[in-house]
């Protein structure tokens, strides 16, 4: 029988066809995603800060909850408060399906203000809030500011007499969050002395050895040293006292007659070019965390406050946040 070009290729479709239902593989089916080979987590920052108690949460909840098999490693990537992660991941590992990188509030802040060079709000894919930590001011146990009101008596005195610390350059969320206290006190934000530190655990060792005198932190990377004695939590930037047996204790800005709030949602992102079947795998998995009472006691241990967000109902609430960060940076004339 002769067969003709176009019958040829009617039964070369058929072929194919049938090879892809049979799940033979072509090269052109994509493969399914059961889960990453090399789990691991991204911390935007030296270790000891809020990205590395982020990753630590997520690489204890997601073996514990029987999510991974394989132990998740966490990655130290300090550089711009989380610019050169995120410049990493979307230019270099876009479509890492193994990789989940931690995020805050603080990394929205700064995105609102162009810091992460080029990449915007858009750039990564937007998988999960975790948790929600809140700022705070601290000093060393034997500082002689006793409360928030001995702070900012000092700072209309003489502010550039307090040495403020925090991580994250001017415009940041720890600066912005003196900031806001300074304006409510009526100082103004830009006379105060302020050293700009790479994360969390950098801040606490230069508070602690007395290089500042102040530290604009949050809750939860400052209790462990509260624990021990080291130092003391002037404010807590809550709307009201936060619960647990150490954070029940400390004074709100808002108690203090000084109305700041900086709640610091805490999660994770994606590469821009994971597929939606790696994407979903991991999805899945935070939603099965988030509903999990283990977790939240894990959660609970590391003072973090309830935040539960995935997918889109997270990338529509990032987009929005960050538009309400671009209006306040604009007001403090840190947008360009």
């Amino acid at each position: 029988m002769t067969m003709t070009r176009r019958s040829f290729g009617k039964g070369r479709m058929a072929a194919l066809a049938l090879i892809g239902a049979l799940g033979l593989g072509t090269g052109f089916q994509a493969q399914a995603f059961d889960g990453p080979k090399r789990p691991e987590c991204i911390a935007p920052a030296a270790p000891g800060g809020g990205f590395d108690l982020t990753c630590k949460l997520a690489q204890t909840a997601l073996v514990e909850e029987g999510i991974l098999s394989t132990p998740m490693r966490v990655t130290y990537m300090p550089g711009g408060v989380g610019a050169v992660a995120y410049n990493t991941v979307v230019a270099q590992r876009p479509d890492d399906s193994d990789a989940i990188v931690a995020w805050s509030s603080g990394s929205l802040l700064n995105l609102a203000q162009g810091k992460f060079g080029r990449f915007d709000e858009s750039a990564v894919r937007w998988l999960a809030g975790v948790g929600t930590s809140y700022g705070a001011v601290a000093v060393r146990a034997d500082s002689p500011y006793k409360n928030l009101d001995d702070l900012v008596q000092a700072l209309r005195k003489d502010p550039s007499k307090v040495v403020i610390g925090a991580g994250g350059s001017v415009g940041g969320q720890d600066w912005m969050q003196t900031a806001l206290l300074a304006k409510a006190a009526g100082i103004d934000p830009k006379k105060m002395r302020y050293v700009a530190m790479e994360g969390g655990g950098e801040l606490a060792t230069s508070l602690l050895g007395g290089h500042i005198q102040v530290a604009s932190t949050d809750i939860s990377d400052s209790v462990p040293h509260v624990q021990s004695g080291d130092m003391r939590i002037l404010a807590v930037f809550s709307e009201e006292r936060l619960p647990g047996d150490v954070t029940e204790d400390i004074p709100t800005a808002v108690e203090q007659g000084y109305d700041v709030q900086w709640p610091v949602i805490r999660g994770f992102y994606v590469g821009p070019k994971v597929s939606d079947e790696a994407y979903n795998w991991w999805k899945d998995a935070f939603d099965k965390l988030l509903a999990s009472e283990d977790f939240a006691e894990l959660r609970e241990k590391r003072e973090l406050y309830p935040f539960s967000m995935t997918g889109d109902e997270l990338d529509a609430y990032v987009k929005k946040r960050v538009g309400d960060y671009r209006e306040l940076a604009d007001q403090f004339g840190l947008v360009k």
